[in-house]
């Protein structure tokens, strides 16, 4: 017999144990060796990551999935894993040498910074993976991959010696997002745009030859003027077209630079001139490329003023300056100075020569780092690339021809839009913890790219001897010296973005380059459950490497794409507003099962959740519903029957109910397949909590509670097996109650072939019932009905009513008088009759086309009821209008925030469905105008 109440806590860890023991989600397992392939990756989260709300929803999604096809004989692999989070993990180790006060990874080195971050790794780096087994993945944790094994850094390594050797990985000069403080490039993903209250300085530069003439420039960062080579005005800009050719002298640096037309200039914002710094702004880069404008840098790697780049471009072009750049010592007093104390001084030197002109408030966005939390800056430097316009055009025709399927379609557009119009992508960082970029470079300045020291040194050598810069004598003096041929060649220090290998994640994951049995099998793999904000970044480079390199074929053949996890009023988690909601937090108070069912329940395509813990408390209730319906069904003896066919059962209450099993996983089954996760849950709660607890049990227990014979043994075995049917239906998304369930209801009755986990999925096909449906359902119908007339009427809970059928057909005529006892005891009805017209002061209904009535004289005031239901309905028209004002205000819509604007539309919907409920029971009062 079950406990009385379902403890998660005792349950979860013995649960799981079994689940490992016997090797449960194993791909490749005896029994499903020859079986179809279903496959999913895991999205890698980074090994310094816990587990948050985003990554319970995402992973929620994924075991649903994987549950739900596991069941249904498939062979599936849901591959785990962790990404090693370059900037993130390096950060962590260094963080924890300072507190220990260690030597910092400077002062120990490259290689014994690295051992130091394997060990933390080793150590600290599975949390997430134990938070993720914690809510019941059913990942194959036998397989579990990181971004650093052997196997996967092999794969890199294959894949960027073939990029370079075709081309499509080239070392450039390009502005990239530079964080001052970490030292190295970053990709928009880890950059946060923050608004400040900065200013807008206008700066005066002068006409070259034309005494007293300026041209005003506005600029939010007076400290790059150093580096400006061209000021731009718009073509069509009528207040400069003289000007246009012509030169201004760059104050304090007295650089020539040109007035360029250029459409990127805005004839209605600030002067409508606009400074050309392109080696400190990506859209002044290319007007830069445009024009072919010179790109001088003038900051170093920790932003601070370098006036190196200055210097550099006068000897080039001694011609585009006066006397020296630096002739009256300006650069020299800024060298080495952080940018925004240079700023400061750069603006007082400009007020002190009468060329700025003003200075204007002006609130902006800001590009900050989202781990160093310092302003980034847009910095020229050499870089590693791949040519993503090149591998973004399969990528492109994948999607567009259906190859690929994004779920919702509308993220298609976002996909196209990024890869219509993506950039060169950076892949080399200035870190140590990393893929280190398989280059070489030799003394003469020559680089050769291979997979290890020595076939680049085989390369090189080739090269210089073929080239003569080395003789075969010196050659062979390499080859026999091993200092000297390790001092001849000097490994790049960069590290591949993180991103890098993880767009390999779908296929170096299944043993790539080698073609293993698991790629034949899982690749491409079935579903891609991640985030919008990712699509770029993660979900478009997979599908250009997969392509590229698994000979055309997508590495994933849907993209389900999820929203985001709210809180309750709608307002985006941040550690800041003091509104994160920590999954563990909910898995300990209400168990994995509830947590895991509200974000399945409310995961509305396209819509994002909104968390309160009041509905996870409501889903652990539904797991109670369901463990007090299973308790109640073996304390009334409904054990499973040895041979038990659900297709010979006689009773009409029991072919109802098996008839709405099969109904419930046909649709279930259908909304799992289609992604629309929320209506599978829904589905699967109507079934278990209104169907199976409200009316089957309640309808069955006077049979079960009645005298022993053939009708309470079938509806015992009935019951039992349509509770089987739930708690398979359920167990996708409450995988640990159902397990327990499973085991405890098989300790009766015929024995159980194994796991839940890995039991059949209910396939019912034909054992719908429309004749019991029309019975019984007709019942249920009529209860809910009248129900819902005494609620709303304001009927006395205690008060026995009198039901009316009027006029009926023969059919519900004995419907009635075979389910009276049931009707009177769930309705609270006093007698039944027949009439041939409608009596006085009563509600009508009409249930199933047939017209009941329920006489309520003397029960309640019919009057006074009608007059209350038309006042609720006038202020509920009230309310509808007052939002409607509120939302047809575009200042309302466009200053308000998201969450208020929603909850204002979310408050309109309810009001509308109740005034519906309050018209249908003004409807409903026989006699009254309304009706």
């Amino acid at each position: 017999m079950l406990e009385k109440v379902f403890d998660p806590a005792a349950v979860e860890e013995r649960i799981a144990g079994a689940w490992e023991q016997a090797g449960a989600f194993r791909c490749g397992r005896p029994d499903r060796k020859d079986a179809e392939g279903f496959s999913i990756v895991i999205p890698p989260p980074n090994v310094t990551g816990s587990l948050h709300m985003g990554h319970a929803l995402n992973n929620t999604l994924q075991d649903v999935l994987a549950r739900f096809e596991r069941m249904r004989g498939k062979d599936v692999l849901w591959q785990p894993g962790t990404d090693h989070a370059g900037i993130a993990t390096q950060m962590v180790v260094e963080r924890q040498l300072m507190q220990q006060q260690l030597p910092g990874r400077r002062d120990m080195g490259r290689d014994a910074f690295i051992e130091k971050v394997w060990a933390w790794k080793a150590e600290s780096g599975g949390t997430i993976v134990n938070q993720l087994k914690k809510l019941g993945a059913s990942c194959d944790w036998s397989r579990e991959r990181f971004t650093m094994d052997e196997g996967l850094s092999r794969a890199v390594l294959k894949v960027f010696v073939q990029l370079y050797r075709e081309g499509l990985i080239y070392k450039d000069k390009r502005l990239v997002n530079w964080d001052p403080k970490l030292i190295t490039a970053i990709s928009d993903l880890e950059v946060v745009q923050v608004e400040v209250k900065g200013n807008l300085w206008h700066l005066r530069y002068a006409i070259e030859g034309e005494k007293d003439r300026f041209i005003v420039v506005a600029t939010t960062r007076p400290e790059t003027m150093l580096g400006d080579t061209a000021v731009a005005v718009h073509p069509d800009d009528e207040r400069y077209a003289d000007l246009i050719g012509k030169h201004v002298v760059l104050p304090l640096v007295g650089r020539r630079i040109p007035i360029v037309a250029d459409e990127y200039s805005d004839p209605e914002k600030g002067s409508g001139a606009v400074k050309i710094t392109p080696a400190h702004d990506f859209n002044d880069f290319e007007v830069g490329k445009r024009h072919h404008l010179p790109m001088i840098n003038v900051l170093d790697a920790e932003a601070r003023i370098d006036p190196q780049g200055i210097l550099d471009d006068y000897a080039e072009r001694p011609e585009a300056y006066g006397d020296s750049p630096d002739a009256a010592g300006i650069l020299s007093h800024l060298k080495g100075m952080d940018r925004f104390a240079a700023r400061k001084q750069i603006v007082e030197l400009l007020t002190s020569l009468e060329l700025l002109e003003k200075i204007e408030p002006h609130p902006h966005m800001v590009p900050h780092g989202d781990r160093s939390n310092v302003v980034i800056e847009p910095w020229l430097t050499d870089q590693w690339y791949v040519d993503a316009k090149t591998l973004a055009q399969p990528a492109l025709a994948a999607v567009r021809e259906g190859r690929t399927i994004f779920v919702p379609k509308n993220w298609e557009k976002t996909y196209f839009e990024w890869l219509e119009n993506i950039q060169p992508w950076c892949i080399s960082r200035q870190l140590w913890w990393g893929h280190q970029i398989p280059a070489w470079y030799d003394p003469f300045g020559n680089v050769f790219v291979a997979e290890d020291a020595d076939a680049a040194f085989e390369e090189a050598l080739a090269h210089n001897v073929g080239n003569e810069t080395l003789s075969p004598d010196e050659a062979q003096a390499l080859i026999d010296d091993a200092d000297k041929r390790a001092q001849f060649l000097t490994r790049d220090e960069d590290v591949l973005d993180t991103w890098f290998s993880s767009a390999l994640w779908p296929f170096s994951t299944m043993g790539w380059p080698n073609e293993t049995d698991e790629l034949k099998k899982f690749y491409p793999t079935s579903v891609l459950v991640t985030g919008f904000d990712i699509i770029f970044f993660w979900v478009a480079r997979m599908m250009m490497m997969g392509l590229h390199f698994m000979d055309g074929e997508v590495p994933f053949k849907d993209v389900y794409i999820h929203a985001l996890v709210r809180d309750e009023k709608g307002a985006k988690m941040s550690k800041s507003k003091g509104n994160v909601i920590d999954p563990l937090d909910l898995v300990e108070k209400y168990g994995a099962d509830a947590l895991r069912f509200t974000l399945a329940a409310m995961a509305a395509q396209g819509r994002d959740i909104k968390l309160a813990t009041s509905r996870v408390e409501g889903y652990r209730n539904f797991a109670t519903k369901l463990w007090n319906a299973v308790r109640f069904a073996q304390m009334n003896g409904c054990v499973r029957a040895e041979g038990f066919d659900p297709a010979k059962v006689e009773g009409t209450l029991n072919r109802w109910i098996i008839g709405e099993a099969a109904r419930a996983s046909a649709e279930v089954s259908e909304a799992i397949l289609a992604y629309r996760f929320n209506e599978a849950a829904g589905a699967v709660y109507r079934f278990i909590w209104n169907v199976v607890c409200d009316w089957h049990l309640e309808l069955a227990k006077p049979v079960l509670s009645g005298p022993d014979g053939a009708a309470k043994d079938e509806t015992r075995a009935a019951t039992a097996y349509v509770l089987d049917v739930a708690m398979a239906l359920l167990h996708p998304f409450m995988p640990f109650l159902t397990e327990e369930l499973w085991a405890e209801t098989g300790k009766e009755g015929p024995p159980r072939r194994g796991l839940l986990a890995l039991a059949p999925w209910p396939d019912l096909a034909g054992l719908e019932a429309p004749d019991a449906e029309a019975e019984v359902g007709w019942v249920v119908d009529l209860v809910t009905e009248i129900r819902s007339v005494r609620a709303e009427m304001n009927v006395p809970a205690g008060a026995q009513v009198p039901l009316v059928l009027v006029e009926p057909g023969p059919q519900t005529t004995a419907r009635a008088a075979a389910w009276d006892d049931a009707i009177r005891r769930l309705a609270r009805i006093s007698d039944v009759t027949i009439a041939a017209t409608m009596p006085a002061e009563a509600v009508q209904m009409v249930v199933r086309g047939e017209v009941a009535a329920l006489p309520l004289a003397g029960v309640v005031d019919l009057a006074a009821e009608l007059v209350r239901l038309r006042k609720e309905e006038g202020k509920l028209e009230q309310e509808v209008a007052r939002i409607d004002a509120k939302l047809s205000n575009e200042s309302f819509v466009a200053r308000a925030p998201e969450e208020v604007v929603e909850a204002e539309r979310e408050k309109r919907e309810e009001y509308l469905l109740r005034k519906e409920k309050v018209r249908a029971a003004i409807g409903q009062l026989s006699g009254s105008p309304a009706a």
